[in-house]
């Protein structure tokens, strides 16, 4: 958004591009369950979901990188607070009906029996790491610097503006300066932190390889999900653990989550588990991410805490802090992701 308003834009990575939390998490483009969450990470998820295929339509031509936008519908089985469901569907004009077991099963028909629950067919998926790897590419023909394996230990502000980023290289100026640091977020602001709450939660992930097209829908429980990629990937989540900044995967949460997959889908028990990864969420109060200026330093920008969500909010999140940024009327309104908002967010 920056650099296409004319914005020089360099981007200070303390690893490889895109390679946590937005790399290891499921790309469904919808918060799970949404109706229970305050209503301004809904306003972020459905703007993003709207324009999701034309921007997947776009990275692919540019960089030659498919992301797989796949609008295949949500099925949310054994809901139990059908009422605010529906009642957040009408605030929303979001499509969303119910399936009883016959449907559930007409939907999805790898399904165990016995479950009934809510569908919502417009919502998708991206295959996350392919989005990054395009983003990346298209960034850098774009003229964007990017500084990886460059931490960035502090920043420098005088008399109430940001001057400068002090990273492991040495300090770098600039005009502007956005914190997108996920989970890690809240250390590089340092004592500039504040209100600003966000801590690590570790999220484990499975994945499942069956053949195309074995299963067709975006699948959840209370207990897990399942997405099916093109290729016949099926990716398995997810645990929510405030450990730290513990990336490590554990036995525990392998036989956890795969139990839970079987349960649900009792096929997936003729197929290999292929790979078991952690990621860090941002997590923050609510989910609902920080964005805009910091409240005491001009030119301090701060996007982070998206927690569960970065990738269902994220076009919409660059959307909002680029508008900002630039002095352009915001497109969603800004007030509710303010630094020094009150926490209770309605």
């Amino acid at each position: 958004e920056l650099r296409r308003a004319g914005a020089e834009v360099a981007i200070i990575e303390r690893g490889e591009v895109g390679r946590e939390s937005s790399w290891a998490g499921g790309g469904i483009l919808s918060p799970l369950f949404p109706w229970r969450y305050p209503a301004p990470v809904s306003r972020l998820a459905l703007w993003s979901l709207k324009r999701y295929p034309a921007l997947s339509a776009e990275l692919a031509e540019r960089s030659g990188i498919d992301s797989e936008c796949l609008i295949n519908g949500m099925l949310m089985l054994d809901v139990n607070d059908v009422d605010v469901a529906d009642r957040w569907a009408k605030q929303f004009q979001a499509t969303l009906s119910h399936a009883d077991e016959t449907r559930s099963t007409e939907l999805e028909p790898r399904l165990a029996p016995g479950h009934d629950g809510l569908w919502m067919p417009e919502v998708g998926q991206v295959r996350n790491p392919r989005l990054l790897q395009a983003l990346h590419r298209l960034l850098g023909e774009m003229g964007v610097t990017f500084h990886t394996r460059c931490e960035a230990t502090s920043l420098v502000t005088r008399q109430g503006r940001i001057q400068a980023v002090v990273t492991s290289r040495g300090e770098y100026r600039a005009d502007g300066v956005i914190v997108a640091g996920g989970a890690w977020s809240r250390q590089i602001l340092g004592e500039l932190g504040g209100s600003v709450e966000v801590e690590p939660v570790r999220g484990q992930m499975l994945l499942v390889k069956t053949p195309p097209g074995w299963l067709k829908r975006i699948v959840l429980t209370d207990s897990c999900y399942l997405i099916p990629r093109k290729d016949g990937h099926v990716l398995i989540g997810s645990t929510m653990e405030r450990v730290g900044f513990d990336q490590r995967t554990t036995a525990k949460a392998r036989q956890a989550l795969h139990q839970a997959a079987l349960e649900l889908v009792p096929g997936l028990a003729d197929y290999p588990v292929v790979n078991h990864w952690a990621g860090l969420r941002p997590g923050s109060p609510q989910g609902v991410p920080y964005i805009g200026e910091h409240p005491e330093v001009r030119g301090l920008y701060i996007s982070a805490g998206h927690f569960r969500n970065g990738v269902a909010t994220g076009p919409a999140s660059a959307r909002l802090l680029a508008d900002l940024i630039l002095g352009r009327e915001p497109e969603i309104e800004a007030a509710p992701y303010r630094i020094d908002r009150i926490c209770d967010v309605v």
